[in-house]
């Protein structure tokens, strides 16, 4: 497998380190970073982006996750192996990386139960965390990046 073209975070510059700034905005917020690489992998997971699903899933391990909490992300409802507060951002993550999928794009239950879990700060954060992910997947899996050419 090989990539379609070079990065375009690499081509444009100044891309690069904006991207990796607004990265690191959330946990600079006081995200968890177990947190903000789980809602990465997720997004990851519904996005297609295998190069990213493997770099979180490494990221993970690194913060010691467990192998059934691994294992189960794409299948968190139904896993007891999830806290309230990481449902909720998961369920939020879902429902903003889905926009498009209906027309209130992150239904009101979804946003009352994320506001129950993370004030206003956190919430950004996570918000922040969501869409960057987001851009990066879309770049990846535009330019089809190979899993595995970044290292964790």
């Amino acid at each position: 497998m090989q990539a379609r073209m070079k990065h375009p975070a690499m081509v444009v510059p100044g891309a690069m380190q904006a991207l990796l700034a607004l990265s690191e905005s959330s946990i600079k917020a006081g995200l968890p970073k177990k947190l903000v690489a789980l809602v990465h992998l997720r997004v990851s997971q519904i996005n297609g982006c295998s190069l990213c699903v493997a770099m979180h899933a490494a990221d993970l391990k690194k913060e010691n996750e467990t192998e059934e909490r691994l294992w189960t992300v794409a299948a968190w409802r139904e896993a007891p192996w999830f806290t309230d507060a990481e449902r909720a951002a998961l369920a939020l993550a879902e429902e903003v990386t889905r926009v498009a999928d209906r027309s209130d794009a992150v239904p009101d239950d979804v946003w009352a139960d994320a506001t129950r879990h993370y004030d206003e700060r956190s919430l950004s954060a996570l918000l922040l965390a969501i869409s960057t992910i987001n851009v990066w997947n879309r770049l990846n899996a535009a330019t089809r990046q190979v899993a595995g050419s970044i290292k964790a």
